[in-house]
C-alpha cells in the first residue's frame, strides 16, 4: 500500500484544522461555516453613517476623512472585539473562495470610499445642498449594497461567494456617480448665474 501523498495529507491536515476552528468559535459571532465576523463590517458602517450626516452637516466631512481603509485581520488587531484574536486565527483557515470574494468586494468598497473622497468636497464647496445630497445618498447606497454583499459571504449564504466575484462588473461604480453629481453641480450653478445676466 502507498504512503499518502503530500496533497492528501494537506487535505487531511486542513480537514482537521477546520473542525477543531468550528468548535473553537461555537458561541461566539465568528461564523462556523466561514470562520468569518461580521464584525468586520462595523469599520464601513461607521463611514456609511458619517456619509449619511454630510448633507444636514458638512462639517463632518473631516471626520469622515479620517476613515482609512483596513484589511480584515487589520481591523482585529486594533479591534476592542473579545475573539479578536481568535477571528485573526480562524481568517488563515477560511476557504480559498470566501476569502477572495470577499477581499474582492472589501477592494471595491475602498476604491468607492477613495472616490467620494475626492468628489463630495467639490458639492460641498458648490453649496448646493440638493446636488451633495445626492452624492453622499449614492456613495452611502452603493457602499451598503457592498456590505450586504459582504454579510452574505461572511455569514455562508450559499452562492454568496460566487455571486459577489461574478457582481464586479457590474457594479455602478463612482464614476457613474461622479459624473452624475458634477453634471448636477454645474447645471444648478450654471442656473444660478443665469438670473444674475
Amino acid at each position: 500500500m502507498s504512503s499518502p501523498s503530500a496533497w492528501d495529507t494537506a487535505q487531511s491536515d486542513s480537514f482537521k484544522f477546520r473542525r477543531t476552528y468550528r468548535k473553537l468559535v461555537e458561541n461566539t459571532t465568528i461564523n462556523s461555516t466561514t470562520f468569518l465576523s461580521t464584525d468586520y463590517l462595523n469599520h464601513f458602517n461607521e463611514l456609511v453613517m458619517m456619509l449619511d450626516l454630510v448633507p444636514d452637516m458638512p462639517e463632518m466631512f473631516e471626520d469622515a476623512r479620517e476613515w482609512q481603509p483596513k484589511t480584515y485581520v487589520q481591523h482585529f488587531e486594533v479591534s476592542v472585539f473579545t475573539h479578536k484574536d481568535l477571528a485573526i486565527a480562524a481568517y488563515d483557515h477560511v476557504l480559498n473562495e470566501d476569502r477572495e470574494a470577499l477581499e474582492y468586494t472589501v477592494d471595491l468598497m475602498n476604491r468607492t470610499v477613495e472616490r467620494a473622497f475626492n468628489v463630495v468636497p467639490g458639492a460641498i464647496a458648490s453649496g448646493d445642498a440638493d446636488a451633495l445630497r445626492a452624492l453622499c445618498t449614492a456613495f452611502s447606497q452603493k457602499l451598503q449594497a457592498m456590505i450586504d454583499r459582504c454579510s452574505g459571504i461572511i455569514n455562508g449564504v450559499e452562492g454568496a461567494a460566487a455571486l459577489a466575484l461574478a457582481a464586479g462588473d457590474d457594479v455602478d461604480l463612482p464614476g457613474d456617480v461622479e459624473s452624475d453629481a458634477e453634471e448636477k453641480v454645474v447645471m444648478d450653478q450654471s442656473a444660478i448665474d443665469a438670473l444674475f445676466d
